[in-house]
């Protein structure tokens, strides 16, 4: 038998739990009876209407947030010396090359994202068995390996 808190009741008591609402709706209603002392997630459930078992309706991708996360992202570029200028000015937090890839060998991990060109992966490929597990090592398929450093540092830093 569990037991519903005051607040819990508050909040049950401000919305339909049957009804579907819009996204303005529903976001209004989050503020509203959202009380916490922290940066609290939400979760979003939608219905998309579409046969996941069709190859032709699968749903996948990248969405870039209009306002960011909210959060600070450290971002981390490994790159040759002619991106580095590049990679500073679109808002990385820490530009380099060989130091990086010691210190990251070395089991340093004090970043959110790394970002890097093709022509420096083959340095960064032994590097698998330290940002693997973390789900850090880049990838082309999530825009994390290029060679517009620019771009993928600002659509990081925007949330995407």
């Amino acid at each position: 038998m569990s037991t519903i808190t005051k607040k819990r009741k508050k909040a049950l008591s401000e919305y339909d739990i049957d009804k579907l609402f819009t996204i303005q709706e529903a976001s209004s209603i989050v503020k509203k009876i959202s009380n916490f002392n922290f940066d609290a997630t939400i979760d979003i459930s939608v219905r998309l209407g579409v046969d996941p078992k069709q190859s032709n309706q699968m749903v996948r991708g990248v969405v870039s947030l209009p306002h960011g996360t909210g959060k600070e992202i450290r971002i981390l570029v490994i790159c040759q010396a002619n991106k580095e200028e590049e990679a500073k000015s679109a808002g990385a937090d820490i530009v380099g090359y060989e130091e990086l890839i010691e210190k990251i060998k070395g089991g340093w991990v004090d970043f959110d994202v790394m970002i890097t060109t093709p022509d420096c992966m083959a340095k960064i490929g032994p590097l698998g068995k330290v940002l693997g597990p973390r789900g850090l090592m880049p990838n082309p398929k999530t825009g994390t390996v290029t060679f517009d450093i620019g771009k993928a540092v600002t659509d990081v830093k925007s949330g995407k």
